[in-house]
């Protein structure tokens, strides 16, 4: 189907486009005329999920690719534990479409409005040193490419782009289909506290080295990190999950309405900050519960944000911690959202941000009626002191020039794009600023 196009806005209102026209395929078939059809126009397309990117990876100023129709389990093999879905699948979809073939994700973030291919190709990840990010999970994929045509990846088609496709940003071809390789449903022990901040920091190697999945939160202006250690267990193990009556408490009174109250003062009384995080950060209490994996992973955001991650060596995690509190108080800023540190696997995904190192994640976050520019640039250049790279889809200021040389394999990439795409076709501003564009499909 194809519509004339109207505004679009990405989930954090930092990004907005009118397309010239907007197309919502069903079906594989269906994103390849489209695809065809663009680029016998002249124009660029580019596929849209969720919105759910900081970044502008997703804006199509030509042809938009709503993908929302094309959803679903596509082929399901128990025996190996892959499931091949359809891209437009949202993650908070999988545990019912996965329960009956008893598996699951091997890990997941703590947000689940994303599709399943918008999240690989951005770099989506959770947190524990065992496991990669989503992109990792990839078996095989199928996709469309610039020229209009089928291309299937796997560990037996064209194998040597997998490291590639995992994780394209969306410029080597529309992902169609994407195969998972998959755990057998599994439960986690939670236990979520606060514990001194200084401690955590000190003890950062040998808890994340030491657990399943370790994470924890810091508001500023405290002297207490809210931690997050989950266990796996297997999944016949008994289940204590929270109430419903007490997961609306915690999460949605407190974690959600207590945020959106920092926020909001914040916002009008920036200089009540610190005293209304204190206020908020006593009533967080503890909480132990034992839930089905995607339960326990994932958790509901109602208050709108910018955010920004860069992914450091995991060793350098407390320090440039430690650097970006000192930046914080040194500079008398009153930030309303917490900084959020998770882990994750080395992997060999070219453009991964834990290609080749074990890694760390800081992620900073502002309200989003307040200006992130001052902060979010502060922190950045702590973070490229420590040879961070910047999440794909959360906010920063790096380009084709600064990025190559944190990534060994990014020429590499480049020529893939080049061989996939070589018209251009998958193009917006926001790959031309991180990938460079080739002087053979020009500026424009």
């Amino acid at each position: 189907m194809t519509a004339s196009g109207a505004m679009w806005r990405n989930w954090a209102r930092t990004e907005a486009v009118r397309p010239l026209r907007v197309e919502r395929p069903a079906t594989a078939a269906a994103v390849q005329r489209a695809v065809v059809a663009a680029a016998a126009s002249g124009l660029r397309i580019k596929p849209v999920g969720s919105g759910h990117s900081f970044t502008g990876i997703a804006v199509a100023p030509g042809v938009q690719l709503d993908i929302s129709d094309l959803t679903g389990v596509v082929d399901a093999d128990v025996a190996t534990g892959r499931i091949t879905l359809a891209a437009g699948t949202r993650l908070h979809a999988l545990p019912a479409l996965l329960a009956p073939y008893g598996l699951a994700l091997p890990n997941m973030g703590d947000i689940d409005r994303q599709t399943i291919s918008g999240a690989t190709s951005t770099g989506t990840h959770g947190t524990g040193l065992a496991f990669g990010g989503l992109a990792t999970q990839i078996v095989a994929a199928k996709l469309v490419t610039g020229s209009g045509e089928f291309l299937s990846v796997s560990e037996t088609e064209r194998p040597e782009l997998l490291p590639a496709v995992r994780l394209g940003l969306g410029a080597l071809g529309v992902l169609v289909e994407v195969t998972l390789q998959l755990a057998p449903r599994f439960v986690l022990h939670a236990v979520e506290r606060p514990e001194p901040l200084a401690e955590v920091l000190d003890g950062w190697l040998e808890r994340v080295r030491d657990t399943d999945h370790f994470e924890f939160y810091w508001h500023p202006h405290t002297d207490v990190a809210m931690t997050k250690t989950n266990t796996r267990l297997p999944g016949d193990a008994p289940l204590r999950p929270l109430g419903r009556v007490a997961r609306w408490v915690d999460d949605t009174l407190i974690a959600n309405g207590g945020l959106f109250a920092i926020c909001e003062v914040g916002r009008i009384a920036p200089a009540a900050t610190p005293a209304v995080a204190r206020r908020v950060e006593r009533i967080q209490g503890s909480r132990e519960f034992t839930d089905f994996s995607p339960s326990v992973f994932t958790t509901r955001r109602s208050v709108r944000f910018r955010e920004m991650e860069y992914a450091v060596p995991l060793e350098a995690v407390p320090d440039a911690f430690r650097e970006v509190r000192a930046l914080i108080d040194r500079n008398g800023w009153c930030i309303s959202f917490p900084i959020e540190v998770r882990a994750a696997a080395s992997d060999e995904n070219w453009l991964s941000t834990a290609n080749g190192r074990a890694t760390g994640y800081l992620a900073v976050h502002r309200y989003f009626r307040e200006d992130p520019t001052e902060y979010f640039a502060a922190v950045e250049e702590i973070m490229r002191g420590h040879g961070g790279r910047p999440h794909w889809g959360k906010m920063h200021t790096q380009t084709a020039e600064t990025l190559a040389g944190l990534y060994p394999r990014f020429d590499d990439f480049l020529r893939v794009r080049d061989e996939l795409d070589p018209e251009g076709v998958f193009r917006n501003p926001y790959l031309d600023r991180v990938l460079g564009v080739r002087a053979s499909v020009g500026a424009g």
